[in-house]
């Protein structure tokens, strides 16, 4: 089955009509490429891509950190790590537009109070949907958790492939980008630092 054979996801967040003159940027894209604009089975790709877009990039629409507002302080004298590990998310870069596609763990150590755990989750996707690159990626999400739920400490590891190297350029497919944030106690304790990227699996 074909993109165009699926239900109609071609505006999923209700957003007006695309202004004229983005589907005209799309069309002399496509027409650079050294394809016609205006065959039929490309008349409507300017629609379609800008609203992919808008998709690709809704993390500009919101702040990550409203999704760390509620938190719990229920939590039975626990004062141990809290991980999340192997979560998917996919960005762009800001050099290729390419895309870049990988998994996070992300720690903290609290001091008196805890988050939902898809909480942590949110956050990193709220940051992913933007143009980005990896290395600030990782230092958002860690800043944004560290500033909100002032844990003891804060470790943000994340590990993906970009296509701007494995689908162009070096073209080297398999090869993957790990980045790391230590905060707090993970990064001033090398105890906590080795335990934690223990549990992340590194």
């Amino acid at each position: 089955m074909s993109c165009l054979d699926e239900p109609d996801m071609d505006n999923p967040l209700g957003k007006p009509d695309v202004p004229e003159n983005v589907q005209e940027a799309i069309r002399t894209l496509i027409g650079w490429a050294g394809d016609d604009p205006t065959r039929e089975g490309l008349l409507d790709t300017p629609k379609r891509v800008a609203r992919a877009w808008l998709e690709y990039c809704q993390g500009y629409q919101e702040d990550p950190s409203i999704h760390l507002s509620r938190v719990f302080e229920e939590v039975g004298g626990y004062d141990e790590v809290v991980l999340l590990k192997d979560i998917p998310f996919q960005s762009h870069c800001e050099h290729h537009m390419a895309p870049i596609q990988g998994k996070a763990a992300i720690a903290y150590l609290p001091r008196d109070h805890v988050v939902g755990i898809s909480k942590l989750a949110r956050v990193l996707h709220g940051y992913a949907r933007r143009l980005q690159i990896q290395e600030r990626l990782t230092a958002e999400v860690a800043q944004c958790i560290w500033d909100h739920l002032k844990p003891h400490g804060v470790a943000v590891v994340i590990e993906a492939q970009h296509g701007c190297m494995t689908g162009r350029g070096v073209r080297t497919p398999g090869v993957g980008m790990i980045t790391s944030r230590m905060m707090g106690t993970f990064l001033e304790d090398e105890r906590s630092r080795k335990e934690v990227l223990s549990l992340m699996g590194y």
